[in-house]
């Protein structure tokens, strides 16, 4: 399995510096949200933004894999809303699989954005199905993948287990939506053990590791990541394991960066 890092564990804004530390940890790919690079990271992105941050990130010897965090900076916008910011949500998305390409990345993590409030889960279910109808063939010829993050039910009140997301992208039955795995999620529903992973093992092109509370990996003692690993190699999967935690020590980030990395490279 290859290893990459969420920026999300970087200063905002301005971390060439740190950048250029991760490949010496084993760090191989970068996973961005946007909204840690760039103040507005939609209309008013230009060209010349997106390629001067991906070469700054290839000088350093990495590789960003892709988008996770993606409505951070745009909480009006997601499913089950109406017409009208439904469909700005729609040109939203096409925006970033396009951004995602354009930084030579392929996975878009969809976490937040999808509080289903008075839709009940069967109704919420079909229209989660029929957007991405909509939406995968507009962005088929980018190359790129969402998938749904299943979610703790403190976190989400849609698509918690990783069934819930296998089953939207069978329905829609598109090489544009596959499956992430996430493994606080998995702890919190339960789930983390082999049926889980059997039945992702088809479309399963990512997985997050991480913590309650994105901290350091292996510091709040519920994940068990030996066996996350242990799972993962047992499906055959061979992709990006990203972790994902918060810059928990502003003016250190590396040293807890150099202590999730270990745990990384002893158990994935």
């Amino acid at each position: 399995m290859k290893a990459a890092l969420s920026n999300i564990a970087l200063p905002a804004f301005d971390h060439g510096r740190e950048l250029a530390a991760l490949r010496e940890m084993g760090i191989e790919g970068l996973e961005v949200a946007p909204s840690r690079v760039w103040r507005q990271a939609w209309r008013e992105l230009g060209p010349a933004q997106v390629e001067a941050y991906r070469r700054q990130v290839e000088d350093a010897g990495l590789g960003i894999i892709g988008l996770h965090s993606l409505f951070y900076d745009q909480p009006g916008l997601g499913l089950f809303k109406d017409r009208e910011r439904r469909r700005e949500t729609l040109d939203f998305m096409e925006h970033l699989s396009r951004l995602c390409r354009d930084l030579g990345g392929r996975t878009l993590i969809y976490g937040g954005g999808r509080k289903r409030g008075g839709w009940t889960l069967e109704d919420a279910t079909r229209e989660a199905a029929a957007f991405f109808l909509e939406l995968c063939p507009r962005i088929e010829d980018h190359g790129t993948i969402f998938c749904f993050e299943p979610l703790g039910p403190g976190d989400s009140d849609f698509i918690n287990s990783v069934m819930d997301s296998v089953r939207i992208v069978e329905a829609v039955d598109s090489p544009s939506l596959k499956v992430q795995l996430d493994a606080k999620a998995l702890v919190e529903n339960n789930e983390a053990g082999q049926a889980a992973f059997e039945a992702a093992r088809p479309n399963l092109v990512h997985f997050h590791a991480n913590e309650p509370g994105l901290g350091v990996l292996g510091s709040s003692g519920r994940v068990d990541h030996g066996a996350m690993g242990r799972l993962l190699r047992g499906i055959g999967y061979d992709g990006y394991v990203s972790i994902e935690q918060r810059q928990s020590s502003p003016n250190a980030p590396l040293a807890d960066i150099a202590a999730s990395a270990a745990v990384l490279k002893e158990c994935y």
